[in-house]
């Protein structure tokens, strides 16, 4: 059996879409994975938890800015 992702956040956007960022289980390297709607849209690997959780946040942060909802 294998440890289930942890989601970090979900957003919305205007035009009805959906992202989420989450963390993969295992590590190091700690994997940071970007969906919108279902899709992968990006994997990152980074070597702390920390930077990949701040990572997240400001992905988060910049979608906020232009718009994306929680």
């Amino acid at each position: 059996m294998t440890a289930p992702d942890t989601v970090l956040w979900r957003l919305r956007s205007p035009r009805r879409e959906h992202a989420h960022a989450a963390i993969l289980p295992g590590g190091p390297p700690f994997t940071i994975a970007f969906f919108v709607d279902h899709q992968l849209d990006r994997v990152e690997n980074y070597d702390t938890l920390d930077l990949a959780v701040f990572r997240a946040g400001d992905v988060k942060r910049t979608l906020l800015e232009e718009g994306w909802t929680e």
